[in-house]
Protein backbone atom coordinates (compact mmCIF):
# COMPACT_ATOMS: atom_id res chain seq x y z
CA UNK A 1 0.00 0.00 0.00
CA UNK A 2 2.05 2.87 -1.28
CA UNK A 3 0.60 6.37 -1.20
CA UNK A 4 0.21 7.83 -4.67
CA UNK A 5 2.04 10.97 -5.62
CA UNK A 6 0.16 14.01 -4.38
CA UNK A 7 -1.82 12.03 -1.80
CA UNK A 8 -1.08 12.77 1.80
CA UNK A 9 -0.56 9.65 3.88
CA UNK A 10 -2.46 9.70 7.16
CA UNK A 11 -0.11 9.41 10.11
CA UNK A 12 -0.52 7.31 13.20
CA UNK A 13 -1.06 10.26 15.55
CA UNK A 14 -3.12 12.56 13.31
CA UNK A 15 -6.60 11.87 14.61
CA UNK A 16 -8.80 12.67 17.58
CA UNK A 17 -9.22 9.49 19.64
CA UNK A 18 -10.14 8.41 23.18
CA UNK A 19 -8.90 5.23 24.86
CA UNK A 20 -8.97 3.70 28.33
CA UNK A 21 -5.79 2.19 29.77
CA UNK A 22 -4.73 0.60 33.04
CA UNK A 23 -1.37 1.95 34.18
CA UNK A 24 0.63 -0.24 36.54
CA UNK A 25 2.24 2.43 38.71
CA UNK A 26 3.78 0.03 41.19
CA UNK A 27 6.40 -1.22 38.73
CA UNK A 28 7.11 2.32 37.52
CA UNK A 29 7.93 3.76 40.96
CA UNK A 30 9.74 0.73 42.36
CA UNK A 31 12.90 1.79 44.15
CA UNK A 32 11.93 5.48 44.39
CA UNK A 33 12.37 7.17 47.78
CA UNK A 34 9.28 7.81 49.88
CA UNK A 35 9.08 11.57 49.47
CA UNK A 36 9.32 11.36 45.69
CA UNK A 37 6.81 8.57 44.97
CA UNK A 38 3.64 10.56 44.21
CA UNK A 39 5.46 13.23 42.13
CA UNK A 40 7.24 10.45 40.20
CA UNK A 41 3.91 8.67 39.62
CA UNK A 42 2.54 11.84 37.99
CA UNK A 43 5.67 12.07 35.81
CA UNK A 44 5.32 8.40 34.84
CA UNK A 45 1.67 8.94 33.86
CA UNK A 46 2.83 11.84 31.64
CA UNK A 47 5.54 9.65 30.09
CA UNK A 48 3.11 6.77 29.45
CA UNK A 49 0.56 9.15 27.89
CA UNK A 50 3.16 10.77 25.65
CA UNK A 51 4.27 7.35 24.42
CA UNK A 52 0.76 5.99 23.81
CA UNK A 53 -0.79 9.10 22.25
CA UNK A 54 2.21 10.71 20.59
CA UNK A 55 1.57 14.20 21.94
CA UNK A 56 4.15 16.07 24.02
CA UNK A 57 1.40 18.29 25.48
CA UNK A 58 -0.18 16.20 28.28
CA UNK A 59 -2.79 17.66 30.66
CA UNK A 60 -3.65 15.76 33.83
CA UNK A 61 -7.12 16.19 35.34
CA UNK A 62 -7.35 17.34 38.96
CA UNK A 63 -9.41 14.26 39.98
CA UNK A 64 -6.60 11.98 38.78
CA UNK A 65 -4.05 14.06 40.67
CA UNK A 66 -6.18 13.87 43.83
CA UNK A 67 -6.53 10.09 43.44
CA UNK A 68 -2.75 9.63 43.12
CA UNK A 69 -2.15 11.77 46.21
CA UNK A 70 -5.16 10.39 48.17
CA UNK A 71 -3.07 7.96 50.26
CA UNK A 72 -0.24 10.42 50.78
CA UNK A 73 3.13 10.93 49.15
CA UNK A 74 4.44 7.44 50.00
CA UNK A 75 1.50 5.11 49.36
CA UNK A 76 0.68 5.56 45.70
CA UNK A 77 -2.05 3.22 44.35
CA UNK A 78 -0.60 0.15 42.63
CA UNK A 79 -2.72 0.57 39.50
CA UNK A 80 -4.87 3.30 38.04
CA UNK A 81 -7.44 3.24 35.22
CA UNK A 82 -7.23 6.32 33.01
CA UNK A 83 -9.00 7.68 29.94
CA UNK A 84 -6.63 9.29 27.42
CA UNK A 85 -8.33 11.71 25.03
CA UNK A 86 -6.30 13.16 22.18
CA UNK A 87 -7.88 16.48 21.23
CA UNK A 88 -7.21 19.29 18.80
CA UNK A 89 -5.44 22.28 20.25
CA UNK A 90 -7.66 25.39 20.03
CA UNK A 91 -4.70 27.72 20.56
CA UNK A 92 -3.46 28.69 17.10
CA UNK A 93 0.01 29.85 18.16
CA UNK A 94 0.72 26.60 19.99
CA UNK A 95 3.60 24.44 18.73
CA UNK A 96 1.49 21.26 18.95
CA UNK A 97 -1.59 20.43 16.86
CA UNK A 98 -2.95 18.06 19.51
CA UNK A 99 -2.94 17.69 23.27
CA UNK A 100 -3.91 14.75 25.46
CA UNK A 101 -6.25 15.02 28.43
CA UNK A 102 -5.79 12.33 31.09
CA UNK A 103 -8.80 11.67 33.32
CA UNK A 104 -9.40 9.20 36.14
CA UNK A 105 -11.81 6.28 35.67
CA UNK A 106 -13.07 4.70 38.89
CA UNK A 107 -13.20 0.89 38.78
CA UNK A 108 -13.95 -1.69 41.48
CA UNK A 109 -11.49 -4.28 40.15
CA UNK A 110 -8.73 -4.31 37.55
CA UNK A 111 -9.27 -7.99 36.71
CA UNK A 112 -9.93 -8.67 33.04
CA UNK A 113 -9.68 -5.06 31.89
CA UNK A 114 -8.07 -4.36 28.54
CA UNK A 115 -7.33 -1.27 26.52
CA UNK A 116 -10.57 0.02 25.03
CA UNK A 117 -11.38 2.56 22.37
CA UNK A 118 -14.06 4.87 23.70
CA UNK A 119 -16.59 6.65 21.50
CA UNK A 120 -15.82 10.30 22.10
CA UNK A 121 -18.89 12.38 22.82
CA UNK A 122 -17.33 15.59 21.46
Amino acid sequence: MVAKKGEKKKGRFDDVVTREYTIHLHKRIHGIGFKKRAPRAIKEIRKFTEKMMGTPDVRIDTRLNKHIWSQGVRSVPYRVRVRLARKRNEDEDSANKFYTLVTYVAVTSFKGLHTQNVDSDD
